[in-house]
């Protein structure tokens, strides 16, 4: 963001972002307890305990993963966005799994 510097959205994804816009955002950088705030922020984050039968969701890890985007873009100046959609949250204790990502890298001006 221009004003702000590098920003981080979460959001459930799906209609809970597309119709909803059930989203939050942090400016970087950002720590454990403040991407934990942005997490349970979002209308939806009951889901992710567990409803309905479904069990809790690895909340943890996608708190990590958030962590490693956010150090990630940190360190290359040159990202202009990522995003990782879907990021598959499995039950409590077993991780995440990114399917798509997508990177987008700006170019550098010659003689920069």
């Amino acid at each position: 963001d221009a004003t702000f510097g590098p920003i981080i959205m979460f959001g459930l994804g799906g209609i809970y972002v597309e119709v909803m816009k059930d989203v939050a955002f942090r400016a970087l950088p950002i720590n454990r307890r403040e991407i934990m705030s942005m997490v349970k922020q979002i209308r939806a984050y009951p889901l992710l305990l567990g409803v309905r039968g479904e069990e809790k969701k690895d909340v943890d890890s996608v708190v990590d993963s958030i962590i490693k985007v956010g150090a990630i873009i940190q360190k290359c100046k040159r990202i202009s966005d990522i995003e990782i959609n879907p990021l598959v949250v499995y039950e409590n204790g077993k991780g995440v799994k990114a399917v798509d990502v997508r990177i987008l890298i700006t170019n550098v001006k010659k003689g920069a």
